[in-house]
């Protein structure tokens, strides 16, 4: 591969919001995990497992989290009562990693202006909670696509299996868009973590840390927008 020809895979690649329902053919999806296989990670432990699900299972799975998301609605919005019930009853969402978190504030500017972004783009105003909460929705819906994934990190080797998940999850994207396929990360889906265990038989010691989407992107609006890619940040030489 020449050198230009990675840097426009690498540019094609974009975090698709809005998928066509066409199933992923098997022979495709076993190619692009067999590529991520080829991926790099601390002393060779590959210290991550994926569960993949597609069809009546990804059905079932996302049925699961669009009930926890509304039943979790109030809890978003801060209602006192809300948070008094979950206390008492001890009913929060069971995240193996807190994602409801605010950003560190040397972070925080970059995700308020992506947000500020997608929201303007797609017409969706501030106060309208009706529309934000269904766009909100849209994220447990899996946007629509074929198949779901999630990443799960062995605790024993946190944080380098974070890394070597990340990496992992980068080569397999990139394959999926050298495929002809979009993919999106979805870490909210680590809001809750037993519609997950409902469907899989996940090994002792692994937490979940992201899921992902993967399918052929549909012509919706939403599919336009563009975050920006700054440089990577450098540390100044002293």
């Amino acid at each position: 591969m020449l050198a230009e020809d990675f840097s426009a895979l690498a540019r094609q690649r974009y975090s698709v919001r809005d998928f066509r329902p066409d199933p992923i053919p098997d022979a495709v999806l076993d190619a692009i995990l067999g590529d991520a296989a080829f991926s790099p990670s601390w002393s060779n432990t590959r210290p991550y497992c994926l569960a993949v699900a597609s069809g009546e299972r990804k059905d079932r799975l996302k049925d699961a989290y669009v009930k926890a998301f509304t039943e979790a609605l109030p809890l978003q919005r801060k209602e006192p009562a809300a948070i008094l019930r979950a206390t008492l009853l001890r009913r929060w969402p069971d995240a193996d990693y807190k994602t409801w978190g605010r950003y560190p504030d040397a972070l925080r500017e970059r995700s308020v202006k992506v947000g500020k972004g997608l929201y303007t783009h797609l017409g969706i105003a501030r106060e309208d909670r009706a529309a934000r909460d269904a766009k909100a929705q849209r994220h447990l819906e899996f946007h629509g696509a074929p198949t779901v994934g999630f990443v799960f990190v062995h605790e024993g080797l946190m944080p380098f299996a974070a890394l070597d998940a990340g990496l992992m999850l980068q080569t397999l994207f990139l394959s999926a868009t050298a495929h002809g396929l979009g993919s999106c990360a979805l870490g909210v889906l680590t809001t809750w973590r037993h519609p997950v265990d409902a469907e899989f038989d996940v090994p002792k010691d692994y937490k979940l840390i992201t899921g992902f989407l993967l399918g052929y992107p549909s012509e919706h609006p939403v599919n336009a927008f563009r975050a920006e890619h700054p440089p990577v940040e450098q540390a100044r030489p002293r």
